[in-house]
């Protein structure tokens, strides 16, 4: 089968590897869709927790077309999508339903061969069925359920007044998600006015658009949510929130880097502030609220490429380009 290699930081490479064989408690799927994440560009970069060499891609979806002896609840044809974060589901954090800390942890994509890759295994127990829903989508559920487990731990009220720094894919995600708990206004900053445009269509009178985090009001806002894991953006996150406010840390910052609070400022407002790790089995949640129509992500793909255009994908989302979202690479040709 094809499949794309990273063999080092800025090194990759297109392979010919033989197909993988399930073993008893996995399926063999037929990858259709494979988003390029953050984490796949700080793995390209050397920034991240990924072993080399690697086949990444956590956010996939496909179809089963082999599965191990001991697989039951899974069949031959089955469209699925992959929760990536593979926990033994007997130490310690495991025990404690916080699987996401597993001290064995492992992950499809990061430490083990990931769905870049025209065919993948993974445990009946980290797949999915997404029914009818197009590959495209389904390759929002990974994403999608670190959304929902983020949103979940910054508990928003109702009629919340929220402030979202960073509009891509995320960014977008986490407004959707927002607005089906019942925020009365949100405000979206970035950069990018392409982003802030399309972040607008997402809820019409309740979104309002910044894109100077200079202008934004200090002291204002309920919940605020960094989008961006810039370390830079995430220390000023502070001077944004009300007293007795939300931090949500959600994007993922480079490995190693540092930031900057206001100390007494923390201590003064009253704050509470937090960070989100991947999810704890929310894959269901985002199946449902996406077969529901409650959530939305048909539009969020913007490209859709070819294996051998990986570093080419990498380059659009870094350099900002205007009307780049999220990019979906697509293991076979002609799909």
């Amino acid at each position: 089968m094809k499949a794309l290699v990273i063999d080092g930081p800025g090194r990759s490479r297109i392979a010919e590897l033989p197909r993988p064989e399930p073993r008893a408690d996995e399926v063999l799927i037929e990858v259709s869709r494979c988003g390029i994440c953050g984490t796949d560009i700080h793995i390209y970069r050397g920034e991240y927790l990924g072993t080399y060499p690697i086949t990444p891609g956590h956010e996939f979806s496909g179809t089963v077309v082999g599965k191990g002896s001991a697989v039951k609840g899974l069949a031959i044809g089955d469209r699925v999508a992959v929760e990536p974060n593979i926990s033994c589901d007997s130490c310690p954090a495991c025990l404690s339903n916080r699987q996401n800390f597993c001290e064995n942890w492992s992950a499809v994509g990061v430490t083990l061969p990931g769905g870049m890759a025209e065919y993948v295994c993974a445990p009946e127990k980290a797949v999915f069925k997404i029914g009818m829903l197009p590959f495209a989508s389904g390759a929002f559920v990974e994403p999608l359920s670190c959304v929902l487990h983020g949103v979940q731990k910054a508990r928003p009220q109702l009629a919340d007044n929220i402030l979202v720094v960073g509009a891509g894919p995320i960014g977008l995600l986490l407004i959707k998600t927002l607005i089906a708990t019942g925020a009365s206004s949100i405000t979206v900053a970035d950069k990018n006015q392409g982003r802030l445009a399309f972040a607008k269509t997402e809820g019409g009178a309740i979104i309002h658009t910044m894109s100077s985090l200079d202008e934004l009001p200090p002291d204002r806002y309920d919940l605020v949510v960094d989008a961006t894991g810039a370390p830079s953006i995430m220390g000023r996150t502070i001077a944004w929130a009300r007293p007795g406010g939300r931090i949500l840390l959600f994007g993922v910052p480079p490995s190693g880097s540092s930031v900057s609070f206001d100390a007494f400022a923390i201590f003064r407002k009253g704050l509470e502030i937090m960070s989100s790790y991947t999810s704890v089995r929310n894959s269901i949640q985002a199946i449902r609220l996406m077969q529901s129509g409650q959530i939305d992500v048909s539009h969020l793909a913007s490209h859709e490429l070819p294996l051998e255009k990986f570093t080419q994908g990498i380059e659009l989302i870094e350099n900002g380009t205007p009307g780049v979202m999220k990019i979906l690479m697509v293991p076979k040709a002609g799909e």
